[in-house]
Parts: structure tokens; sequence; C-alpha cells
């Protein structure tokens, strides 16, 4: 059974939460009023996620996420975010969260956002054990727009990573939310042209449109082309899709703390924070990221 704990000073908060995750059958919800409780707990409990929110006494979620990070790498984190503490939001990704729900997003993302974590988490804690003796890689892969192949290519390419020991767990974790939140930007935004305004208004109207449009022409013909580079020094992954692209010079700030609330953009915020570099073709139909290992 998985078991997540779930760390917030907010006791209404901190029960809204874990009753959304309450409902998932096969999770074991612990509970933390701040971050020294919560260290206390991973300690005796070892959960195989931690949900935390940011501003707490004692030890701040930022803190958390330090001493995870430092003391159980193979644990990942995600926050919760409100109103206010954005800044602190995007130190804490940068310093090692997997990803972040808002809490004004709790009903809506929570569930779809830690399974996706907890999956990628499991795939690559599986695939450890098949280091083999690699020095180099180069594979490309050309998808149609079924997100159900998302997972089962980022759970490869994570063991590619594995291998040539370009980054530690917590790190190919995060690569693999990057390429994730990549893949599927290039099914829906680009090979289908679902527009993220669409998704800020309504999320039913949303799915609806990419269901629509993968039975449609020239939409459901589209593919996305995956290259990647790899070896233990970095791992380059280059992701284009054959939709009509868009201007890069458009795309909002990601890392402005203002824009983390909106869900336009927060694929983006991610890549840029886990990725070491990160660019766009002119056409702005390819994005190229690039993992380098560090000492």
């Amino acid at each position: 059974m998985t078991t997540i704990l779930v760390v917030d000073d907010n006791q209404v908060d901190r029960t809204l939460a874990c009753e959304l995750l309450r409902k998932h059958a096969d999770w074991k919800i612990l509970e933390a009023t701040d971050g020294r409780e919560a260290l206390e707990i991973i300690t005796n409990h070892s959960p195989d996620l931690v949900l935390t929110d940011l501003v707490m006494p004692y030890l701040d979620g930022l803190g958390v996420v330090e001493e995870v990070r430092a003391r159980y790498a193979f644990i990942p984190v995600i926050l919760m975010t409100a109103y206010g503490s954005e800044e602190v939001a995007v130190q804490a990704l940068r310093k090692g969260a997997a990803s972040y729900v808002p809490k004004g997003n709790l009903a809506r993302d929570l569930i779809e956002t830690v399974e996706s974590v907890m999956n990628i988490s499991q795939t690559d804690r599986q695939q450890q054990r098949l280091q083999e003796c690699l020095t180099r890689t180069e594979s490309y892969y050309e998808l149609d727009n079924d997100p159900d192949l998302v997972p089962a290519l980022v759970g490869q390419l994570q063991q590619t990573l594995a291998r040539l020991r370009v980054c530690d767990e917590l790190d190919r974790i995060r690569v693999g939310v990057a390429l994730q939140e990549a893949l599927i930007n290039a099914i829906q935004h680009g090979n289908l042209e679902a527009p993220s305004a669409l998704r800020e208004k309504d999320e039913n109207e949303f799915q609806d449109l990419i269901r629509k449009r993968k039975m449609l022409v020239p939409f459901g013909k589209r593919r996305v082309h995956v290259t990647v580079r790899a070896t233990p020094a970095e791992a380059l992954f280059l992701i284009r899709d054959e939709g009509p692209g868009f201007d890069p010079a458009t795309l909002p700030d990601p890392t402005d703390p203002a824009n983390l609330e909106k869900s336009t953009g927060r694929g983006l915020l991610l890549i840029r924070t886990f990725m070491d570099e990160v660019s766009h073709n002119a056409l702005g139909n390819q994005i190229t990221m690039v993992k380098r290992r560090h000492a």
C-alpha cells in the first residue's frame, strides 16, 4: 500500500487534502502539523510521498523539501501552494520538490498530480536495478496522440538516465515530470491545437475538444517526434510536434511568482525548473531540453 504524508498546520486545509486522498483505496494517509513533526514521521514510517504546505511554524515547506532531499532523496515532495507563497514555492521547486498543486485547485488536480508523480517514482525505483555498462545512447520515437504512451516512454528514458548515471533518483523523477509535461503539451496544444485559455475557462470543454480532434483531419494524423541523445555527462531531449507552432516570445515568464497560481504555463515552469537548459525553435513546435550531470 502506498503511504502519503500530508503536512499542513492549517487543520481545514489538511483535512481537505486528506479526505481527497483517502478516496483512493490503495493509499494510506499520515498527517503532520508542521515540518518538524513531518521529519519525525518520515524517519519512523518512510512514506512513499510527502504533500506539504509551504508556510508553517518551526520548519516550513522549503525546509521540508531541503531536508527530504538531503536525507531521503528517494521520497518525492509535492507542494500545496496558496496565494502569497509563490516566491517560496519557486525556491522549493528549485531545491528539489517534484511538483505543486495550488490549494484553490486541490479538488481538481490533487489526485492526478499525486498519481502522476507516484507512477514516475515507482517506475524509476524499479528500473534502477537495470544498470548496464552504457556509455552513449541515441534513440528516436514517433508517437501518435495517445497520452497512455507517455508514461511508458518517460519510464524508458528514466531507465536510460539511470544506466548512464546522469542524475540521482530524485532528479530522475523531476526529469520525468518535465518530459511528461512536454510530451502532453506536444499532443494537446501542439498536434491537437487545444488552447490553454480554454482549459483555464472550462476543463470539461477542453477535454471534449481533445477527444473530438483526435478523430479529425489533420489533427488526428499528426505525430510527436522524440529524439534522445545521452552520455554520462548529459542528456538531450528534443520533442517536436506537427502543429502550426507559436511565437515563443509571447510565452509569459513561468518563473514569475505572479504566474504560479495559473494553470497556463505550469508545465513550462516545471520544465524550466527541472532541466538545465530549455529552448524552442523559431516555429515554436519544437522544444529542446538538456539535463547535465552535476558533481
